[in-house]
């Protein structure tokens, strides 16, 4: 366990200028084991960063303090979208401020069809996608529309949580390991989906195990390293940097 930091030479400090989404000394907590220490980024309309780390690195932790969802619970920071101060709100209204957060378990509801998990997702407002333009993108959920969520493959269920969040009116798409157990073909599928939503202008933040996959499709790169940011840049920058690699992500 961490000692707690002391925050009160900060306490009159604030975010300047912050950028389309932009995250200023986060710290976050499991109880009292000290998870997320002092996380600041800035990340542009359209962007795709990869956050990135070997495990027990603080990723997880991280995309779901910035969703505002369960544990770990932040203590202190600032989260900006679009000028909306995030850390202000519960995981509800970030939700409706246009954040949106695909957990590792992707949390498809059993009993409901595809269309009916798509269905929910529109039952409050924001309301983002038709029902018909999520099916021009995923053709798959398309040809399964009446098929049980649960009983789809594993890329179809990945699908169909990145259809479900495109229900919604989103600004920022959080995607938590979307590629794990997955197959190559199926990956290539996810990726020039990321693509299209990068090219409508939807910033994506991925933490993925698979980081050469996630840097070949990010512009930038944060690595995270207990908790705290070891480098911020871009992801060519990673990609071409042997020895970063090698210390921070093992590949």
């Amino acid at each position: 366990m961490n000692v707690k930091p002391d925050f009160s030479k900060n306490a009159n400090k604030a975010a300047t200028a912050p950028a389309f989404f932009s995250v200023w000394d986060m710290h976050a907590y499991y109880g009292e084991s000290y998870i997320v220490q002092g996380v600041s980024f800035n990340v542009h309309e359209g962007e795709i960063l990869a956050l990135l780390g070997r495990n027990g690195a603080g990723k997880t932790s991280t995309l779901r303090a910035l969703a505002r969802v369960g544990s770990p619970m932040v203590t202190h920071g600032e989260i900006w979208l679009d000028h909306q101060p995030l850390h202000t709100m519960a995981s509800h209204e970030a939700a409706t401020a246009g954040l949106a957060l695909v957990p590792e378990d992707r949390r498809i509801i059993q009993g409901l069809t595809v269309e009916e998990n798509l269905k929910l997702a529109q039952i409050a407002p924001p309301i983002g996608w038709s029902i018909e333009r999520v099916y021009d993108l995923f053709p798959r959920l398309g040809e399964r529309r009446k098929q049980e969520g649960t009983t789809l493959s594993g890329g179809e269920q990945q699908m169909l949580a990145i259809a479900r969040a495109l229900c919604r009116d989103i600004k920022v798409l959080l995607l938590d390991e979307p590629y794990e157990g997955l197959a190559p073909v199926i990956v290539d599928e996810i990726e020039k989906t990321l693509i299209t939503i990068k090219e409508l202008g939807i910033t994506t933040i991925i933490v993925e195990q698979n980081a050469v996959r996630a840097l070949e499709l990010a512009d930038r790169s944060v690595i995270l390293d207990t908790g705290g940011i070891v480098f911020d840049g871009t992801a060519a920058e990673v990609l071409q940097n042997d020895e970063l690699r090698a210390e921070y992500l093992a590949i």
